[in-house]
């Protein structure tokens, strides 16, 4: 059974500055992070464009060792599962809200040997998600509307589908963390920290902080 009361912390590379993307890396590492969160785009299902598969690769040559959280929020994710598991992805979370077989793609995933996440986006309800939080090992509920770093968290729309989901995993002894992206600094940590969740995903507040160690801990600590 995992440990939902472990505070894991995980730096957006999104939020990193790739001109030196090695040296970013290790830095996360070394400031205590506990995975590094890559945010892949298609342009389609949110309106940006990121990297894909040869970009992980890239960040898995660098840090061989650490666990790559892969969010992919892109609309065809059951087309791309092999190239970011073959990438070298610890996690690949996938949306709720496309149109393909989730259920066959979360199977793709864990039968691959890593684990699996399902995200949902802050207006999506969390009934969308519950046939298959039998399956998954992460839910990420997204607590701004994905696509662009920088923006402010949503309490009253994501909140409750928190405290909700945490609700669901005890009374039906189900084994996933609860996640949380999006606007995520040492204050809102400590609010969703306090409806359940455990995985706190943070761009701006860790890669572009004057102290990334101090901003790891307070989150952490929050």
């Amino acid at each position: 059974m995992a440990n939902f009361n472990q505070r894991i912390i995980a730096p957006s590379l999104l939020a990193a500055n790739w001109k030196n993307l090695g040296d970013e890396c290790i830095r996360a590492i070394n400031s205590g992070g506990d995975w590094l969160h890559l945010d892949v785009m298609d342009g389609h299902f949110v309106r940006n464009i990121s990297f894909g598969p040869s970009f992980v690769k890239h960040v898995r040559e660098i840090v061989p060792d650490a666990f790559l959280d892969t969010h992919l929020m892109i609309e065809r994710p059951d087309n791309y599962i092999e190239a970011f598991i073959e990438s070298g992805s610890s996690n690949i979370t996938i949306h709720v809200e496309p149109k393909y077989d989730i259920n066959k793609t979360i199977k793709k995933i864990k039968d691959s040997g890593i684990s699996v996440g399902l995200a949902l986006n802050p207006e999506t309800p969390l009934e969308i998600a519950q046939p298959f939080l039998g399956q998954i090992d992460i839910l990420l509920i997204m607590t701004v509307v994905p696509g662009f770093g920088g923006q402010q968290f949503m309490n009253d729309a994501t909140m409750p589908k928190v405290k909700e989901a945490t609700k669901i995993r005890e009374e039906n002894d189900l084994n996933f963390h609860i996640q949380v992206d999006g606007g995520i600094t040492a204050s809102t940590a400590k609010i969703a920290a306090e409806h359940g969740a455990n995985i706190m995903v943070a761009g701006t507040n860790t890669f572009r902080s004057t102290d990334m160690k101090l901003a790891i801990k307070e989150l952490r600590d929050a």
